[in-house]
């Protein structure tokens, strides 16, 4: 009788703590084989040429635009493996994109093991089993679709994200190829929904909320050093 091939899976999240621990966690599982780690979206592309996996689990993380175009590049590599997202980030407008740019499933972190595992193997296996989401909390999903005031847009977190990280204006503006009046904009609506009137008090109120982490904020980025201020409007 003639065995079930391994699923080839690869792997692409920058804390190395929980890749290592979900290639352990895999290998229990039986079925799967881990072809290659990555701790970040481009390089995953390059390893899925290499490396021909079934499934790339790939984390989406600040700026959104790289996985964006990390989704785009992994969708044309040739055979084009199936693309699970796993993710803190509760935004329902973010996932309908990365569905839509061909991810098979939007897994959240909170969710657990068994759900990630199923997500996986229906990519693989289920060819009825596309946009599959797990972990998302129905009420922030209707609150999209209903166009809550309360929901930050991914373009949104990409901002606030920079301006945490001490970037003015006009520096997120040249690195999100936006006008600098149009960012003003963004972080207005931004403090409006996060009820804060500056930068400083939305930073504390993300990362409080876990929107964001200290390890986004501190990361080397264009424009800016880690921990570096710069001066800065709005």
């Amino acid at each position: 009788m003639m065995e079930t091939p391994l699923t080839r899976v690869l792997l692409a999240d920058d804390h190395t703590m929980f890749r290592e621990g979900l290639a352990r966690l895999l290998d229990t599982y039986g079925g799967l084989e881990v072809v290659g780690e990555t701790a970040n979206g481009e390089e995953a592309v390059v390893l899925a040429q290499q490396k021909k996996p079934d499934v790339v689990i790939m984390q989406v993380q600040m700026p959104f635009e790289k996985a964006r175009e990390s989704l785009r590049r992994m969708r044309g590599v040739s055979p084009a493996p199936k693309v699970v997202i796993v993710t803190m980030f509760e935004d329902p407008r973010m996932m309908r994109e990365l569905l839509k740019l061909g991810a098979s499933a939007y897994v959240l972190k909170s969710t657990s093991s068994r759900h990630l595992i199923r997500a996986v193997r229906a990519a693989v296996f289920d060819p009825l089993a596309q946009n599959v989401v797990v972990g998302m909390p129905l009420d922030a999903l209707a609150e999209a679709e209903e166009g809550s005031g309360d929901v930050l847009t991914a373009r949104q977190l990409e901002v606030l994200l920079l301006a945490a990280r001490g970037l003015s204006n006009h520096q997120i503006a040249a690195r999100l190829h936006l006008a600098e009046g149009t960012v003003g904009r963004h972080l207005s609506d931004v403090y409006k929904k996060m009820e804060v009137g500056s930068r400083s008090e939305a930073t504390r109120k993300a990362l409080r909320e876990e929107w964001i982490t200290i390890m986004d904020v501190t990361q080397d980025g264009e424009g800016g050093e880690p921990g570096q201020t710069a001066n800065s409007t709005s």
